[in-house]
């Protein structure tokens, strides 16, 4: 700047001012791209942040998806429990209704067993009556 002889002081205050306008100006600038710098990091910092959320969601999907398959297969494995459990009702019947079968059967073969044994008793006697008979016969006609 030029200065003005008329009036050093004015030309002197006006780069004074001038000076204090540029270091402010300088300032700001600095303070304006430290600024940036760091809503440039937040920013990274939010998408960061947004790449794990994504993350964690799908995660939670996964989970979610695999929580349905457990919970239809614990419906199934219900569903056979249920199925065993009428199984071993019908068998336990079945084994109930073959226990009595089994006592009937058993009570008929001791009745038969003794029966057999009557007829055995009864032919023996009969056999030895015949052959008593037959030895008393032959002694008196004699």
């Amino acid at each position: 700047m030029t200065t003005n002889p008329d009036h050093p002081d004015k030309s002197e205050n006006s780069s004074n001012f001038e000076q204090q306008v540029l270091t402010r100006l300088e300032q700001l600038s600095t303070g304006v791209i430290g600024m940036s710098t760091q809503f440039n990091s937040l920013t990274d910092r939010v998408d960061t942040l947004s790449t794990q959320v994504d993350t964690l969601s799908t995660q939670v999907d996964t989970l979610s998806t695999r929580v349905d398959t457990l919970s239809t297969r614990v419906d199934t494995l219900s569903t056979r429990v249920d199925t065993f459990s009428t199984d071993v009702e019908q068998l336990s019947k079945g084994f109930t209704k073959l226990d009595n079968e089994q006592e009937r059967f058993n009570d008929r073969f001791n009745d038969y067993q003794r029966a057999t044994q009557w007829v055995v008793q009864l032919a023996f006697t009969l056999i030895a009556s015949a052959t008593l008979t037959v030895i008393v016969t032959s002694v008196l006609r004699r």
